[in-house]
């Protein structure tokens, strides 16, 4: 098991997990080392990436573990990493979210982020279940 930062080589694994991000914004979270790939053998099977909410706060905005690999402790353990970094660069607080449809709220509640309110989007092109915000300090 390893974790590193995101590279260049991992664009296309990475693109076929998070549906959410551009590939010129996936660039430079690979330059800016704001995303992180879990490796299981040398092959990826997790990925986090992360930026800065008020440009001070790590915010982690996607955690993917793929399907074989879920509910085995990896998302955990490349949480944790995050976490470890983050506490190491000097932030005290992180923030995450889920929606509220989602079973993700229960692992992170177990990892001791706790609720901090709600984002409701009704704009219709961008309309989703409420999506639940966590905070943890650290």
């Amino acid at each position: 098991m390893d974790i590193r930062y995101a590279k260049e080589t991992d664009m296309t694994f990475w693109l076929k997990l998070d549906k959410h991000i551009a590939e010129a914004e996936l660039r430079k979270k690979i330059r800016d080392r704001q995303g992180y790939v879990l490796l299981e053998r040398d092959n990826p099977v997790g990925i986090l990436r992360y930026n800065l909410f008020w440009d001070n706060i790590p915010f982690c905005t996607m955690l993917y573990i793929t399907e074989p690999f879920q509910r085995k402790g990896y998302g955990k353990l490349l949480l944790k990493h995050w976490e470890k970094d983050m506490s190491q660069a000097g932030y005290d607080m992180l923030m995450t979210s889920t929606q509220a449809d989602e079973p993700a709220q229960h692992f992170y509640r177990k990892l001791g982020y706790q609720d901090a309110g709600g984002l409701i989007i009704n704009v219709p092109k961008y309309r989703q279940p409420m999506e639940i915000i966590f905070i943890k300090e650290m």
